[in-house]
């Protein structure tokens, strides 16, 4: 999968690259078993829809929702988060 400018080849971002209040699904998770069970036990797994709430300066946190649960993800954490890309 060769990244430009943010965007994957195969049309899909990272939580980072989204704006607040989009809504995306999750297609891939780029981390080994230990991260993908950090975040099913978050409740976010693929094919989940997500929204970006909040977002703050200078990597700072992303706050997500999906449902009726909102959750904080560290910078490096959404980066290996992707969605599909937002038309």
């Amino acid at each position: 999968m060769e990244k430009q400018s943010g965007i994957t080849s195969n049309g899909m971002v990272s939580v980072n690259e989204l704006t607040v209040g989009v809504k995306s699904t999750i297609t891939f998770v780029n981390g080994g078993y230990g991260f993908i069970r950090k975040l099913d036990v978050m409740g976010i797994r693929i094919g989940m829809e997500i929204k970006v709430v909040s977002r703050q300066w200078m990597k700072g946190p992303v706050t997500i929702r999906f449902g009726n649960t909102e959750v904080a993800l560290g910078y490096g954490m959404a980066g290996k988060i992707l969605v599909k890309k937002p038309e």
